[in-house]
């Protein structure tokens, strides 16, 4: 969760509106210059470490992410995947290593920067403004999205185009239905679908979700996994998802990466994780 507790969008508003605020607030979504050509991994992380005290929580991680992959960041309770998560987004800063995106070293820029060029998130607690409608809260991160947060209660209204691009976006999430509704009426699926659905305003290249289907049935889970794939896909979006239900991981990823003890266990598609000794031992159990 960001330090305001507030969603990460509304978070990157308030560094926007800041004092301090840098010269990248005037730039589009996806600034970052492209290097190396067309072959060039979306991203790459090279020995990223992170302890606390003695615990090492992500330790000499190296991994490469293509564009367009879903892929599933699976491992037991304390596994390190939050903390992973948290250094990708710029919500924690590593103690060595490089993240590379789009081939720019962005191992030092601060979260909100790392919005703005492309890397946006979701929660495992929703992070919504329950009071307002859930088209509000996808308008309000368009307008965050294209800096126009000094002026967005003025334009709020008069700004037909956002609006529709905002009702656009729930249709794809299957949330027009409940457009006008606050998002603290809503079902803890849709919720789910909403706090998706404000990250992918955002207009990432990259989007991680943190347990996406937590907390819903069954049913709803399948229904969450096959609007959120089918959404980065048609997008041509690159998804990290950190998810606990292996039925889930082993349906709708394209690769799954396994932690365990903050180091990448296992790496591959998901019959080959299905077939790894060491991950049945390690996650699922058994040998």
């Amino acid at each position: 969760m960001p330090p305001t507790g507030r969603p990460c969008w509304a978070w990157c508003w308030s560094c926007w509106c800041c004092s301090c605020r840098p010269d990248w607030s005037v730039r589009a979504p996806g600034w970052l210059p492209a290097c190396g050509g067309a072959d060039v991994a979306l991203l790459v992380t090279e020995r990223l470490r992170k302890y606390f005290g003695e615990t090492r929580a992500v330790d000499d991680v190296s991994l490469t992410i293509q564009p367009r992959e879903l892929v599933s960041l699976v491992g037991a309770n304390g596994a390190g995947k939050t903390t992973l998560v948290n250094l990708i987004t710029g919500l924690l800063t590593p103690d060595r290593g490089r993240i590379l995106f789009q081939g720019v070293d962005v191992t030092h820029l601060p979260a909100p920067q790392r919005i703005r060029a492309g890397i946006a998130r979701s929660f495992q607690l929703v992070n919504l403004f329950d009071q307002l409608t859930a088209l509000d809260n996808v308008r309000l991160a368009l307008f965050a999205r294209d800096g126009k947060i000094r002026t967005a209660v003025a334009l709020a209204e008069r700004d037909t185009a956002v609006r529709d691009e905002a009702m656009a976006i729930l249709e794809q999430f299957g949330l027009v239905p409940k457009w006008d509704l606050p998002a603290a009426s809503l079902a803890q699926g849709e919720r789910k679908l909403l706090d998706v659905a404000v990250a992918y305003a955002l207009r990432p290249q990259l989007v991680l979700l943190d347990e996406p289907t937590s907390g819903v049935g069954t049913r709803e889970k399948g229904r969450i996994m096959d609007t959120v794939a089918s959404v980065c896909r048609d997008g041509g979006l690159t998804a990290i998802v950190v998810e606990h239900d292996m039925d889930i991981v082993f349906t709708y990823s394209d690769r799954i990466l396994v932690m365990h003890q903050g180091q990448i266990l296992a790496d591959g598609p998901p019959e080959q994780i299905r077939a790894d000794e060491r991950v049945a031992t390690t996650l699922l159990g058994h040998a």
